[in-house]
């Protein structure tokens, strides 16, 4: 019989993320389960579970990605798993960890979770972002899981963008910036820019201007199919920098064109059960239910 293999993605720094991992681990090593890990971790893990079969990711499948992280370590993996379809089962250590499944008290079941593939799995939007010089030739690109971000990079200046959308444009902006968000991602970066909060089971795209001098200045959303173009233009005076998910950038030279459009390819969480997106909403931002007046004796 082919052994199973659990790729288990830990958070670089906290000692709290290795432990949990190798609990897990070894209830899953005395099952049979094979393990595959980041490669600057595997020497750490290999020490602490010697007995288990632990490889590093490379390119290689797993039925499942255990992340014990924040977000951020999700997000991580997600670059990983992304072109391989692998599920992410995130178990949360950071604080709001709205894309992890699981808090620490949950761990116990875990390892027979896992074994018993007691989970779903679903689907969520990625962007794919291409940026083209003036020849339209290809020099950068990425996938997004949460958002990809337009910023200036001198503070003392705005950034000057047009903004366009399928191949009409929108707007020209004054600005911080330009954020381009997917539902998942409007609990982030999105969320803080003043963005609506957008149910990851609805395919849209969030557009979301930084700081706009402009009068025209609101969070709009766009259909899945949408293709947004950002560019700034030869008279702007500055220059911007890319980023996607807050972990890859690219700085803009002169001419070239920044395009967002959905991605074929979907992020795949594994969820435990049916927890509505609402209650996680609720519980994840501490939302007072009962409102913020308090209760006075009559």
């Amino acid at each position: 019989m082919k052994q199973r293999t659990v790729a288990v993605l830990v958070h670089p720094e906290r000692e709290e993320a290795i432990v949990k991992a190798v609990q897990f681990m070894e209830a899953l090593h005395a099952m049979g389960f094979g393990f595959l890990v980041f490669e600057s971790d595997l020497e750490r893990l290999a020490e602490r579970v010697p007995e288990a079969h632990i490889t590093d990711l490379d390119h290689r499948p797993a039925e499942l990605a255990v992340v014990f992280g924040g977000d951020g370590t999700i997000l991580r993996a997600a670059e990983w798993s992304l072109p391989l379809g692998v599920p992410l089962l995130g178990v949360n250590l950071g604080h709001v960890g709205f894309l992890a499944e699981m808090e620490p008290s949950d761990l116990e079941e875990l390892p027979s979770v896992v074994a018993e593939r007691r989970y779903d799995v679903e689907e969520r939007t990625t962007l794919k972002v291409e940026v083209r010089d003036a020849e339209g030739t290809l020099t950068w690109a990425s996938p997004a899981v949460n958002e990809v971000s337009l910023e200036k990079l001198a503070r003392e200046r705005m950034l000057t963008v047009l903004v366009s959308v399928d191949d009409r444009p929108l707007s020209r902006w004054g600005c911080d910036g330009v954020l381009v968000s997917t539902p998942t991602g409007s609990t982030a970066y999105g969320f803080s820019a003043g963005g609506p909060v957008i149910w990851p089971d609805v395919q849209a795209m969030l557009v979301v201007p930084l700081a706009a001098h402009a009068l025209f200045n609101r969070p709009m959303v766009l259909s899945p199919t949408s293709k947004v173009t950002l560019d700034i233009p030869d008279d702007a005076g500055t220059q911007g920098i890319l980023w996607c998910d807050g972990r890859r950038s690219h700085e803009l030279t002169l001419g070239e064109r920044v395009t967002i459009v959905s991605n074929s390819q979907k992020v795949r969480i594994a969820r435990l059960g049916e927890q509505p997106f609402t209650t996680r909403l609720v519980k994840k931002f501490a939302l007072p239910v009962n409102g913020w007046r308090e209760k006075r004796d009559q």
